[in-house]
C-alpha cells in the first residue's frame, strides 16, 4: 500500500533531515516548500506564494499516490485542521497516513537554527526570537492519538462542507 508521510514540528526539529532519510529509504517523492521558497521567491513567505507552493505541492503529493508512489511531505503543519484535512485526503485516495511528528525543545531550536544559518546562509531562513516565540504560540503539538492515527478524522471546522473544501481555501492552487 502507498504511504503518504507528513513530517510535523516546529522549524530546527529535524524535520528535513529526517524526511530525506524517509525518502531515501523508501524510494519516494519528497516535497518541502523551504527548498523551493527561496530560489523561486528569494523569501520564505512572500504575500501568500508558499501558501499557493503548497498547495501545488499537496496536488503533487496526491497524484503520486494515485500512481502508486510513496510521498513525504515536509510542511510542519502546525495547526491541527491542516494535519486533518491532509490525513483525510490522503486516505480518501487509499494511501496509509503516517504522521512523523519530531518534538523539539527551545533550547535545542534554537542551537539547530544558529548553525543552521552559520552553516548554510545561503539555503536558510533568517529566523528572528520574535520569529521562534511566534511559532510556539501557533503551534498546536499532536497528541498521542492524533500521531498514531488512532480513530478516524473528525469533521471539517464550522461552516465547511468537507475536508476538500477547507483544504482548498488553506492552499489556494491545491485543486
Amino acid at each position: 500500500m502507498t504511504t503518504f508521510f507528513l513530517m510535523v514540528g516546529l522549524p530546527g526539529a529535524g524535520k528535513t533531515t529526517r524526511a530525506r532519510r524517509l525518502a531515501d529509504e523508501r524510494g519516494a517523492l519528497r516535497l518541502t516548500p523551504d527548498e523551493w521558497m527561496l530560489p523561486l521567491f528569494g523569501a520564505a513567505e512572500d504575500d501568500g506564494k508558499r501558501d499557493v507552493l503548497e498547495g501545488r505541492m499537496l496536488w503533487l503529493a496526491l497524484e503520486a499516490v494515485r500512481l502508486g508512489t510513496d510521498v513525504v511531505v515536509d510542511f510542519g503543519c502546525w495547526s491541527r485542521d491542516e494535519r486533518s484535512a491532509i490525513r483525510w485526503l490522503a486516505e480518501a485516495e487509499g494511501a496509509a497516513f503516517r504522521m512523523i511528528y519530531l518534538p523539539v525543545d527551545p533550547a535545542t531550536q534554537r542551537a539547530r537554527i544558529a548553525h543552521r544559518w552559520a552553516s548554510d546562509p545561503e539555503g536558510t531562513f533568517p529566523m528572528t526570537e520574535d520569529d521562534i516565540l511566534q511559532g510556539w504560540a501557533y503551534f498546536q503539538e499532536p497528541d498521542a492519538a492524533e500521531v498514531e492515527g488512532r480513530g478516524s478524522v473528525g469533521p471539517p471546522p464550522a461552516g465547511w462542507a468537507g475536508w476538500r473544501e477547507w483544504a482548498a481555501e488553506r492552499w489556494p492552487s491545491f485543486e
